[in-house]
């Protein structure tokens, strides 16, 4: 399992250490010993986790370290909307240990599952806040990942305004990104474009929707 996410990882031009990848397969062991418990996931199968959930985050912490190294920012401060179980934010904050992970998530029991894995995996660069995107606490990120909170126009503003100027929302879309229905410029931002990329799982078309907060 090892072997794999660091060749995935690899793929997508991120270095994962043997360490890293041990850690992101004793957190998929995390979410399938309470998968039924919590109703963490659909999947079939540990690998199932590994590769459709925790590949998905790879390919977030490889942009988002891309874009970073680009903007010159050293220590990029990093969100997860509707996070759920931590898919996308853990496995950036595990891949990324130069950068701090908010997971911003409003259900309580998922927050707590959350915070248990943060422990049991010991991360020092992770925190959750239960709270609902939009409503009450604020947050200005350099990067900003989600991936089931809604529809991409319905969203986009109340994610946007989470991120401060110059910084970068990042939203995981199917086939057919929702972009065309989306007005970036009146949310202070432009769409940078759309980058297509597969999951080892199978050969399905994903995009990940790039929107640039203008300064």
């Amino acid at each position: 399992m090892q072997e794999q996410l660091i060749k995935f990882a690899d793929t997508l031009g991120l270095a994962l250490s043997p360490r890293q990848a041990q850690t992101l397969v004793d957190y998929a062991q995390l979410v399938w010993k309470k998968k039924d418990f919590l109703n963490l996931t659909s999947a079939g199968s540990l690998e199932e986790v590994l590769s459709r959930h925790i590949c998905d985050g790879l390919t977030a912490a490889a942009k988002i370290n891309a874009m970073a190294h680009i903007k010159g920012i050293a220590r990029p401060q990093v969100a997860d909307a509707g996070a759920g179980a931590g898919y996308i934010g853990l496995t950036v904050a595990i891949a990324l240990e130069q950068a701090d992970i908010t997971l911003i998530e409003s259900i309580e029991k998922r927050c707590s599952f959350m915070n248990w894995a943060i422990l049991q995996l010991g991360l020092k660069n992770a925190k959750v806040k239960q709270v609902r995107l939009g409503q009450g606490t604020k947050f200005a990120v350099d990067f900003l990942t989600e991936r089931a909170m809604g529809q991409l126009p319905d969203i986009l503003a109340v994610c946007l305004h989470a991120v401060r100027p110059g910084g970068v929302f990042i939203a995981f879309q199917g086939e057919y990104p929702q972009t065309q229905g989306c007005d970036a410029g009146a949310c202070g931002a432009v769409l940078l474009g759309t980058e297509r990329y597969t999951l080892p799982c199978d050969d399905k078309k994903r995009h990940l929707a790039l929107f640039e907060k203008q300064k």
